[in-house]
């Protein structure tokens, strides 16, 4: 067994099977959403248009959640320059992210899945570990384009790997 990042921020020797078929699959759309977050209500369907990036993950307050907030906030700059909706979607409260942000200024909005419907429409949650680490890059048709499931849940994707996924995508049609 492997150890694994819990959703209480712990490590387990649980492991989740990498044979699992995890949907959205890249070239499918991206199921709609709405969740409270920092910034107000966020509807995904709204964002057509925008490329966006969903970073899943375990609770703010496990280290391996803070590390990479806090890694984007230390390069504001080049995170800005993605320019893309890029948000973090966690099983805690409004007032929780509030806190959290605060705490550390970030620069990421966080949206409340409290009820992990979204982390279960997206394959990011498991009955043993809770919301799981996983980025999603949705494209400006609301079509998945880029998908990276961290089945350890000890690592996180960096401003630049976020960068060369949205790099990757095909250029919108001018509207």
């Amino acid at each position: 067994m492997v150890p694994v990042c819990s959703a209480e921020g712990e490590f387990t020797d649980k492991q989740e099977d990498p044979d699992m078929a995890r949907t959205p699959q890249v070239g499918e759309q991206a199921p709609d959403f709405e969740l409270q977050g920092t910034d107000g209500p966020f509807r995904l369907s709204e964002h057509r248009g925008e490329r966006g990036v969903l970073l899943s993950t375990p609770p703010m307050t496990a280290w391996c959640a803070r590390n990479s907030f806090c890694s984007y906030r230390d390069r504001a700059d080049d995170f800005a320059a993605l320019d893309a909706t890029v948000l973090g979607i966690s099983a805690q409260d409004l007032a929780s992210h509030e806190q959290f942000i605060a705490k550390h200024g970030l620069n990421v909005p966080l949206l409340a899945d409290v009820d992990k419907t979204v982390a279960k429409a997206y394959s990011a949650f498991s009955s043993r570990l809770g919301t799981k680490r996983a980025v999603i890059v949705i494209d400006e048709e609301g079509i998945v384009r880029h998908r990276h499931d961290h089945l350890l849940g000890l690592d996180y994707q960096s401003v630049d790997e976020l960068k060369s996924a949205l790099e990757a995508l095909p250029t919108a049609a001018p509207r």
